[in-house]
């Protein structure tokens, strides 16, 4: 009697363990950003909620449970590096729970592609990290924040999306972080990958990864000091001049992105300006402000050609603002501006 008695308990242990370890915990950190916005009394858009006002009337599948946590309450036009750097930080400080199958972070759109490719870049593991918000508002009567939420809480719980760093989910579709950028100010399909393309979908909760994505090597969260990592963006444009380009260095610039001109353009004048930078120490980028397509050394005459013998470094299809974010990482992980420059080869995309 006390041996069957054992052996049924003993099934009862196991079914309970089993059933416990099926469930898959995805921690939300929340940031702000719209979806989390509500209006004043101005009629003037604010981020208000928090991060279980966002969660408590989404639909999620019954072995996901989700646990909150609050990190900012920001519009993503007020994030910056540290910030950035921040975040990851919680984030990784997250993933070292072993019954965290993934995280989600909610962000504002203006920034979200910035601060998606600062945590790919700084990945501590295998685990996913998936980045959404919203274009309309929280209390607007037809907010795509709770999709776009339950979406990315599905994508982060799926086994499919380990080992593929930090991705993007929006309006159904998943995107890798490098590559990705907002293309609309105000419709909902705001994300794209021109080069890229989508990486996968979310339809009815269900998820389906349809492409791979390169790996880049990761960098050291602790070892990176933003104190020496400012980076500008320089526009190119009929007529520039260096002044920008100057007045960035003087400012204490140790990294500038140039947004230049087709595929990779500027003139004689910023090209003599990124000799003369080089030269002193100041790591120079050129990326594009065309849509889609590389960066490429074909034209001289100031074109790319002669942009890169200046000693610039081409960014392939990284658009100035990943560019930026890139950039500032190696500099502030690399004391020594040459070995920013090496790096900086292996990070671009394409």
């Amino acid at each position: 009697m006390r041996n069957r008695l054992a052996r049924t308990l003993a099934r009862t242990y196991r079914a309970g363990t089993n059933q416990e370890t099926s469930v898959r915990s995805v921690m939300v950190l929340a940031t702000g950003g719209t979806i989390a916005t509500r209006s004043d009394t101005t009629g003037r858009a604010v981020a208000r909620a928090g991060g279980a006002e966002l969660v408590e009337r989404l639909a999620v599948a019954d072995d996901i449970r989700v646990k909150v946590h609050d990190v900012f309450r920001v519009g993503s036009y007020l994030m910056t590096l540290e910030r950035m750097r921040e975040l990851a930080a919680r984030a990784q400080r997250h993933l070292l729970a072993d019954d965290v199958t993934g995280l989600v972070i909610t962000h504002g759109t203006d920034t979200m592609e910035e601060t998606a490719l600062f945590l790919d870049l700084f990945r501590d593991e295998e685990r996913p990290v998936i980045l959404t918000g919203a274009q309309r508002p929280a209390d607007a009567p037809d907010s795509d924040g709770p999709r776009n939420l339950s979406d990315a809480i599905a994508v982060a719980a799926d086994p499919a999306s380990r080992g593929l760093g930090a991705l993007i989910v929006f309006d159904g579709s998943v995107f890798t972080a490098e590559g990705t950028r907002k293309s609309h100010t105000l419709a909902s399909s705001t994300f794209a990958s021109p080069d890229g393309g989508v990486l996968g979908w979310v339809r009815g909760g269900a998820v389906h990864i349809a492409g791979a994505r390169r790996r880049r090597p990761r960098l050291d969260l602790s070892a990176v000091d933003l104190s020496r990592a400012r980076v500008d963006i320089a526009a190119c444009y009929p007529g520039a001049d260096a002044t920008a380009l100057y007045a960035f260095a003087a400012a204490g610039a140790r990294g500038i992105v140039l947004e230049a001109t087709g595929a990779g353009n500027a003139n004689t004048a910023i090209c003599e300006a990124v000799a003369e930078l080089t030269a002193s120490g100041v790591v120079v980028a050129t990326s594009t402000r065309v849509t889609a397509g590389p960066v490429a050394a074909v034209y001289g005459d100031g074109g790319g050609a002669d942009l890169i013998a200046a000693g610039a470094v081409p960014t392939g299809l990284l658009r100035p603002s990943q560019a930026r974010v890139v950039l500032a990482a190696l500099l502030g992980v690399h004391t020594d501006p040459r070995a920013a420059r090496e790096a900086l080869a292996a990070h671009t995309l394409g």
